[in-house]
């Protein structure tokens, strides 16, 4: 019996210390402007660590030295983790920018020129570099229709058809 109270009471307390490793991407299509806008929420914690692999200099999310540089370091990341095929033909994604929402980092990118989204790929390994239990959660509307998929690492591709 004691045994078991002791299992119980350290799973709860691991369950309790243990982070989440989550990230959103928010993806919509845009008819009037005839684009696809996405968003990338991650936590800003999680894309320092993973920046910092990548480079030499500091990196520092909420208060960067050199924000210029920083967008830079965030838009060739993302770029590389999260790539798009709209109707079958990948597509290039435009970084806009970022901001930071309490303990989350929102960053912006569009897709021109895309008058229409009846099929979307999402190839999406972000922060599967950092930590294995990362899961990407992805939310599209396109057509008057939402849909969602969550990606498990290693699992790193989604298909949408509207």
């Amino acid at each position: 019996m004691v045994n078991i109270m002791v299992g119980w009471m350290m799973s709860t307390l691991l369950s309790v210390l243990h982070p989440f490793y989550v990230s959103v991407i928010e993806i919509n299509h845009n008819p009037k402007e005839a684009s696809v806008e996405v968003s990338v929420r991650a936590f800003a914690e999680d894309m320092e660590k993973t920046l910092q692999k990548y480079t030499t200099a500091k990196v520092d999310v909420l208060n960067p030295a050199d924000k210029a540089l920083l967008d830079k370091q965030i838009s060739i990341y993302l770029s590389q983790k999260i790539k798009l095929k709209v109707n079958g033909q990948p597509v290039t994604l435009h970084y806009i920018g970022h901001e930071i929402q309490k303990e989350s980092l929102w960053s912006y990118f569009e897709v021109p020129k895309t008058p229409d989204m009846s099929k979307l790929e999402v190839d999406c390994s972000l922060l599967y570099d950092y930590e294995r239990s990362q899961s990407n959660i992805i939310h599209v509307k396109s057509k008057g229709s939402d849909k969602s998929y969550k990606l498990d690492y290693p699992s790193n591709i989604a298909v949408f058809s509207f």
